[in-house]
Formats: C-alpha cells, structure tokens, sequence
C-alpha cells in the first residue's frame, strides 16, 4: 500500500469503532470470498448509516486556527481571502472540518489509499508519460489510508454544494450526487471482474470525458479546454512566468503571490542557495535512474516563493527555473508536505517524510504519474517537500460556468475517476460488496451530501461573522 499502512485492527480514533482494511484479502483469494468479507462489512454498518450527519459540536474557528498553524503568518491572511469567496471556496479551504466530522461517523470499515480530499475541483486533466492527457483526482496533500467512503463522502457533498451555489435547488443537488455515486458504483463493479494487470492499467482519457457531454456544442468547447492544456507546458509557461533582468532569466514576479526570497546579505543569500542546491541534491536521489539522467541536463538558474490554491495557502510552496541546453526550460513546483489532516484521526503515516507519502500515494492513486515527482526535506527549516512539474498539460474544466447537465456530466467523469483510483488502490470486490447492486448506497449519500451543505453553510457564516468581526484577518490580493 501506498502509505506503509499496518492493519492494526482500529478505525478512526474517537469513534469507538472496530474496522478491517481487508489487506488480508487484497489481490488475494477467490473474488466471491473477498466480495462476501464487503457483504460482512455492510452488514456491521449498513449502508443507510452513511447518510448520518450527527450533531456533535464542534469550534470551527479553533479547528480552522489550528489548521493554520506552521503556514507562513504573511500568507494566512490571503488564505482567508480566498475562502471567504464563497461557501464552495471555504470548503475547498476547510478539509480539517470535513475530516474531523468524519472521524465522528460510521464508516464501511473498508479501507483503501485515499485522496484524502476529494472535491470537485481537485480532479483535473494531467499528462502521462507518453502525453496522452488523462482525467483523474490531482491533489494529493492529504492522502493516507483510510475508509473509502470518506473520499466518496467529499465528493458528493462538493457537488451539491457547487450546484447549490450555482442556484440549483434540492432535486438537482440530488441529481449530480446521485450521478457521482451510481457511477463509481458501475465502475467499482466492472472493475471487480477485470483481469488484474487490465484494472492496474485502467485510465480515464480526456477524450472519454469530452465524450461524456451531451452536445456537439459542449463537446466543441470542452475539446478547447483539452486543447488549451496541451499547451500548458513549460516551454508554453516561459514567456508568461519569466522576464530578463540584467542578461538573466528570472521568473517574473507579481507579489503578493509570486516573489524571490529577501536575503538580508551576501551571506544570507550564499546560505540560502546552498540549502536550495542540497535539497533538490537529495531530491534527485528520490528518482529513479533514468530519471536522474535527464535531470542532469538541467541546470537550477532561478527559485521563487509561488502561492498556489486555497488549501496550499501558507504552506510553503516554491517554483523552480531550470534549463537545458541553454534555451530548454523546465519549471518544478515544490511544495511542502504536512502532516494530512486525516492523521488526527486515522494511523499515522509510516513514511519518515511527508513528501514520500504525498509522493507514494499519488503514484498508487493516479493512472499515470508526472516522470519528475519526488521528495526532499529541507536541511535549514527541517520542512517535507515533495516536487512535480508546474506545467505538464495540466487543465481544469470552467466549472463555474456549468450548466446542470454540465456539471452532471462533470459528476459522472468524478465517479468514473475514482474509481478507477480505488481500483487500484484497494479491492474492488470488497468495495462492491459493500455497495451491493442496489441504489441503497446513493440515496444515503444524496442525504448525507445535502446535509453537509447545510453545514458547510452554517460554517461558512461563523466564519464570515469572524471576519466582520475582526477576529480573522483577511488580506486584499
């Protein structure tokens, strides 16, 4: 498993409940026996109990000040920013909240690699290997072995809060959860009775997506977002992100959000390019060796602090600028790897470094992985990096702007994602075993979903009401 993760016999802490991950039975043994362990499970926590929300208070703002903690204190305020945009925005922010509620429900018991923070808007498109661009989950901050309806569970309620916000009522909430869960229920199931190697390999193209929409028109404008990601590359990022400054290629800087580090001497400076130097030296020893071959063609020319996302806010996140042959660009984004906000609830990661473990899981979730993915800790502040491509045909879909059978569209390739995620990072026949053949496990997250986006509502004004207040700070960008 892609997080070292011991079956200890527990689920998350403070529930009071027993839990098999199925590890025992994962790949192994007759599909009807480990189809039967899901049944068992099911049994013990009836699907229906999903949909429960409980009332169990909580402090919001002191889960979410407690979220912010070791981010950079310049950044938070930006952060804040950014989640008071809207309720959808504030729960892209508020992944602690989500994980804590969680932790104080019932749960299938089934435990699989997880996302750990599977909204909407953290699938994407993203290049493989061989630049066939895919459609799959693309964060991986806080991944760690966990229950498989915990992801589900984010999903569904991201799309009845995104479809809330764009002023749909309960019946197409209902609509586009359903479509989410019915989905991965079909493929989970199709998955169960594939050759192993032939679910391993499964994929989810961008043009399986594109096929999806119901229109020629939609099809024609999502084929221009797919073509607009193809140029997403870092020879296509070179004139945006970089200007000449004194004979040097630099990368441009727009601060608040894009800026160099502020050395305060010759001796500063000379220490900071030295920790910078030795930890993409050890970051180069995390690839494999045909990929430290093509690293060596590259040499580091520039490195700048780049404020990224909603939930990334305050971590320390960086671009690099490194060249070839004198005119062949590379950008690297790093970001720092904390702690997942599941581990308050769930086994710790047995990985030393968190950037091994966003690293690990990622490349067990996705269906293809960027060639350039590492780690490294850094030697003066002691932090987890982990490192990717800033630009390799990575592309969103305007979701904002999604009709209903847009975003039901969107909510059926969702499904199609992860699943083909959970496939390979866990056992199929147990998951579908659990969710049976019957819509029982739909309608419990339909219920679930609309609940959380009540919540995520009332949350989202105690937050707002702190901010009139004065109580959280909140900066202009």
């Amino acid at each position: 498993m892609g997080n070292r993760y011991r079956d200890e016999g527990r689920g998350p802490r403070g529930t009071g409940r027993e839990s098999a991950s199925g590890l025992e039975l994962l790949g192994r043994g007759p599909i009807e026996a480990r189809r039967n362990a899901g049944r068992r499970m099911r049994e013990r926590t009836p699907r229906k109990t999903l949909q429960q929300l409980g009332d169990d208070p909580r402090d919001v703002l002191a889960i979410l000040a407690a979220s912010n903690e070791g981010r950079l204190p310049s950044l938070v305020p930006i952060r804040h920013q950014r989640m008071l945009k809207s309720p959808f925005a504030f729960y892209r922010g508020a992944a602690a909240l989500m994980a804590h509620d969680l932790s104080r429900l019932p749960h299938s018991g089934i435990f699989v690699q997880l996302c750990g923070d599977a909204h909407l808007a953290n699938f994407g498109l993203f290049a493989s290997p061989e630049r066939r661009l895919l459609f799959g989950v693309n964060d991986f901050d806080e991944t760690l072995p966990g229950p498989f309806d915990w992801d589900l569970r984010r999903l569904a309620s991201s799309f009845a809060i995104a479809a809330r916000e764009r002023g749909y009522g309960a019946r197409h909430q209902c609509r586009v959860v359903a479509t989410v869960c019915a989905t991965f229920r079909e493929k989970i199931r199709a998955a169960m009775r594939m050759d192993t190697l032939d679910a391993w390999y499964r994929q989810v193209t961008a043009d399986q997506v594109v096929g999806l929409a119901p229109t020629s028109g939609e099809r024609a404008k999502e084929r221009a977002v797919l073509d607009k990601a193809r140029r997403n590359t870092s020879r296509g990022w070179l004139h945006e992100g970089t200007e000449t400054v004194k004979g040097q290629l630099r990368i441009r800087e727009a601060p608040p959000l894009t800026y160099h580090y502020a050395a305060t001497g010759p001796r500063d400076a000379a220490k900071f390019d030295a920790s910078v130097r030795q930890s993409f030296a050890d970051y180069r020893l995390t690839l494999p060796d045909d990929r430290r071959v093509l690293f060596d063609r590259y040499r580091l020319i520039d490195i700048a602090v780049r404020v990224v996302g909603v939930g990334s806010v305050g971590t320390r996140c960086l671009v690099a600028l490194f060249v070839a042959d004198g005119e062949d660009p590379l950008f690297l984004q790093v970001k720092e790897a904390r702690a997942s906000v599941l581990e308050s609830y769930l086994p710790a990661s047995g990985y030393g470094n968190h950037g091994e473990r966003v690293v690990c899981g990622q490349q067990l979730l996705q269906s293809a992985s960027d060639i350039f993915l590492g780690w490294s800790r850094s030697a003066s502040s002691g932090s987890d990096f982990y490192v990717r491509q800033l630009r390799d045909m990575k592309g969103s879909f305007d979701i904002d702007n999604f009709s209903i059978e847009e975003l039901d569209m969107y909510a059926r390739a969702c499904g199609m994602a992860l699943a083909c995620s959970m496939s390979k990072a866990g056992d199929p026949a147990m998951i579908a075993g659990y969710i049976g053949k019957s819509d029982a496990l739909d309608e419990a997250m339909q219920r679930f979903a609309l609940a959380y986006a009540d919540r995520n509502e009332a949350d989202y004004a105690t937050f707002k009401a702190a901010v009139r207040s004065g109580n959280i700070s909140v900066a202009t960008e």
